[in-house]
């Protein structure tokens, strides 16, 4: 036996793991299985068993959507390849001449494909600061057909309001997209507020392992599902069966992962906002967050993500992430093992530098994603890695002095 989206009623944590998983009927196994084939044989011309071509529907596929979309209390998922081919299926609704309004801060990668790729189909993009909403309304135009933000923004953790947003998309009869990666369906649910679409990157949070790639996007809308069902299917954006169900085995345990990935993201915040070598803190659960009063109406919880501007610039940002031992340097997030980036130079370089530092994404940002090992040792790994770029900003300026010096004996 399976519940379905029927049982809504039941908590968050019971319905990722029980959510379209029930036991095998043929088998008896408790474990969703892995569907690995390409096709499906008919029973007769004309008529199937509710699958026949595994790049249309997988059956191991079909229990992650369905589990999705529950867990965002919306009627349909569609799981896609990676988070991008996620964004692609949604972008590949628009048609020519239609316009787009984006939040400014948006990951790098979604940058590059509506810049690079999108635009050359005659689809313009405008990017504003979504958390004005007086931006969000000037940018509108007869033109204008969909609205896409992120909230909280990849890497400066900024929120857009959800609901004033979706006011807006609804006064103006546009499409509202919400990539919900960082908060997760667990801490926040979009469509509550007036979203229309949900796109996730299942390769982060969702799966919660840093093991597979792969994207979701989640509606309740019926129609907007057919055209993007039939966008991701034309286009070939699917998942394997094994991505799906390691997907799927992470999700069991979301609940879970995302509150020790909060208590101890708010606990290496609170040190980073202490420490002298360090200028600024981004994290919404901090009081001090100009926007923590509206992350406490429209999210249950903070996440994982903590971002700071490391004093000294680009020689202090380098010698951090050369030096820490727990945080791991990659890009990527949402794993059980902590991960630091330098958004400037990995997640976001495919935004132009000027662009960059409009948006706030200076030399000396970094970027963590704090896991679930023991924030006592993470934050001993961040105090001694600060502590190597405090001694890197002292002998650059040493350096700079030195050279300051032989300038000016040369002179005489």
């Amino acid at each position: 036996m399976s519940i379905d989206n029927s049982d809504c009623n039941l908590d968050f944590a019971t319905r990722a793991i029980h959510q379209s998983q029930g036991a095998d009927p043929t088998t008896g196994a408790l474990i969703t299985p892995i569907f690995q084939t390409s096709t499906f044989v008919l029973e007769e011309l004309g008529k199937n068993k509710g699958y026949q071509y595994a790049r249309t529907h997988n059956p191991t596929r079909t229990a992650l959507e369905e589990c999705l979309a529950s867990l965002e209390n919306a009627k349909y998922g569609v799981a896609c390849a990676s988070g991008l081919a996620a964004v692609s299926v949604v972008a590949g609704i628009l048609k020519s001449g239609d316009h787009v309004i984006v939040g400014e801060d948006v990951y790098g990668g979604v940058y590059r494909l509506f810049e690079r790729v999108f635009s050359r189909y005659d689809i313009k993009f405008t990017y504003v600061n979504t958390r004005v909403i007086d931006e969000v309304e000037a940018a509108i135009n007869s033109k204008t057909r969909l609205i896409w933000l992120e909230t909280p923004t990849n890497p400066l953790l900024r929120l857009a309001d959800l609901q004033a947003v979706g006011d807006l998309a609804k006064a103006h009869n546009l499409i509202y997209v919400v990539d919900n990666t960082f908060a997760t369906p667990y801490f926040q649910r979009p469509l509550e507020f007036g979203a229309n679409v949900i796109v996730h990157s299942t390769t982060k949070y969702l799966s919660g392992h840093s093991d597979i790639i792969g994207g979701a996007v989640i509606t309740s809308d019926e129609e907007l599902y057919e055209q993007i069902k039939f966008v991701q299917n034309a286009t070939g954006a699917v998942p394997g069966p094994f991505d799906c169900y390691l997907a799927l085995r992470g999700i069991k345990t979301l609940a879970l992962r995302m509150r020790e990935h909060e208590r101890n993201a708010i606990a290496v915040a609170e040190f980073l906002e202490q420490h002298p070598q360090v200028q600024e803190v981004y994290y919404p659960g901090l009081k001090s967050h100009p926007q923590y009063e509206l992350a406490r109406r429209q999210m249950s919880g903070f996440g994982g993500m903590v971002s700071f501007v490391v004093k000294g610039g680009l020689p202090a940002a380098r010698a951090l992430c050369n030096g820490t031992k727990l945080f791991q340097l990659a890009e990527s997030l949402g794993g059980v093992k902590s991960l630091l980036c330098h958004p400037s130079s990995m997640t976001h370089a495919p935004i132009p530098r000027d662009v960059q530092e409009h948006c706030g994404i200076v030399e000396g940002l970094v970027r963590l994603s704090v896991g679930i090992e023991s924030s006592i040792d993470l934050i001993a790994d961040l105090e001694q890695a600060l502590g190597l770029a405090s001694k890197a900003v002292s002998s650059s300026a040493a350096s700079a002095d030195l050279i300051a010096a032989k300038s000016l004996v040369a002179l005489k």
